[in-house]
């Protein structure tokens, strides 16, 4: 790993390595589903070109969150060319950790911005 390369495995986890960990949650999908589901659970505000997923996707593997499934849909189904990931053991655990770090962060911000709306 050259030295100047951050792992993708720190929380808190940047907005695109946590779309990407999310869009796996439920099932193994290949890179263009994940990019797809990456622009739409974001609103369009994350979009990533082919490359950048794929380094990310790369990066993801290499730090053992995902890995490459070893199980492939059937063939009518499927394009060979297409690679499907999966998240690891540690992939899921690191995604619900950083769900459960944003909600808490979220309720606590909650109840801060409800006292701010309060009239004076």
């Amino acid at each position: 790993m050259p030295p100047t390369r951050q792992s993708t495995a720190k929380m808190p986890l940047a907005p695109p390595v946590y779309l990407i960990l999310l869009a796996l949650a439920e099932d193994d999908s290949h890179g263009y589903r994940i990019r797809a589901e990456v622009i739409e659970r974001s609103n369009g505000t994350v979009t990533l070109d082919p490359g950048s997923l794929y380094r990310l996707i790369a990066r993801l593997t290499d730090d053992g969150l995902i890995v490459e499934a070893p199980t492939r849909p059937k063939a009518d189904d499927d394009d060979d060319r297409r690679r499907y990931y999966r998240l690891t053991p540690f992939g899921k655990r690191l995604l619900t950790a950083e769900t459960n770090r944003m909600a808490d962060l979220v309720a606590v911000a909650r109840v801060k911005t409800a006292k701010c709306a309060r009239p004076v």
